[in-house]
């Protein structure tokens, strides 16, 4: 069981860790801007190849104030230990209205549709891979939680070949693109109690992808919306995993 007190222990560790390292841009696409922060590899070297993390942030932290996005879950990427053993580079987008909507389909089962937005998330990741040719293309990893993590799985449908590997946290799922995920290394994070974004939703797309033997579905039998991303914060599970995929 994770207490209150770890909680708010945990957090507390992540929130004091500075986030001047994460420099801040913005992407400009026509009439669209999304804010962005990025963190680049700790010993940064032109001979070298490093994976792209992007990170996507819950709902309550839309704005475009391009700070509110670096939420806990986001800060385990500028833990000492982390930074140091899992260099990468790491994008942090802000969108400035939800990056998911939710609505039942006929099962009565919700899903997650993504906004415009996201799909202009492509272009800013095809541009930080311009700007940085030692980014590997083999190893590009989203991740993210609530709101987030059904980005996550809305961009994976949208553009399955892109990525290598995927963690989503509470998600609301995407069922629009089953054929192409067949294959992809997916962990879907989600605790039993979460009254939010129903658990049956990840079981159900579990399930729509049992065939998949790099598809993996931990659950917390006692953790809810608010609380499920505390065992992550200060361990390094989620890193390391990540580490491990690559296309």
């Amino acid at each position: 069981t994770v207490d209150s007190v770890t909680f708010v222990n945990n957090r507390k560790i992540l929130n004091s860790l500075n986030t001047d390292g994460f420099e801040k841009n913005i992407f400009t696409k026509q009439d669209k801007q999304i804010p962005y922060r990025l963190l680049k590899p700790k010993n940064n070297s032109s001979k070298q190849r490093y994976p792209l993390v992007i990170t996507f942030h819950n709902s309550t932290r839309i704005g475009n104030d391009n700070e509110n996005q670096l939420e806990p879950f986001l800060k385990i990427w500028l833990r000492p230990d982390i930074y140091s053993k899992y260099q990468c580079y790491v994008i942090a987008p802000q969108f400035s209205k939800r990056s998911s909507f939710y609505e039942k389909n006929i099962d009565g089962v919700q899903v997650s549709k993504p906004s415009n937005d996201v799909f202009v998330l492509i272009e800013l990741i095809q541009n930080i891979e311009k700007e940085y040719p030692n980014i590997d293309k083999n190893k590009i990893y989203l991740i993210g939680y609530s709101m987030g993590g059904s980005t996550v799985q809305n961009l994976l449908s949208i553009a399955p070949n892109k990525f290598a590997a995927t963690v989503s946290v509470a998600a609301v799922p995407d069922f629009s693109n089953l054929k192409k995920l067949s294959k992809k290394n997916i962990w879907l994070i989600h605790g039993e109690k979460d009254d939010e974004n129903p658990y049956v939703g990840s079981v159900e797309l579990f399930d729509k992808l049992s065939s998949n033997e790099n598809l993996i579905l931990t659950t917390f039998k006692n953790l809810n919306h608010n609380n499920i991303v505390i065992p992550f914060l200060i361990t390094e599970e989620i890193p390391k995993w990540l580490f491990e995929k690559h296309k």
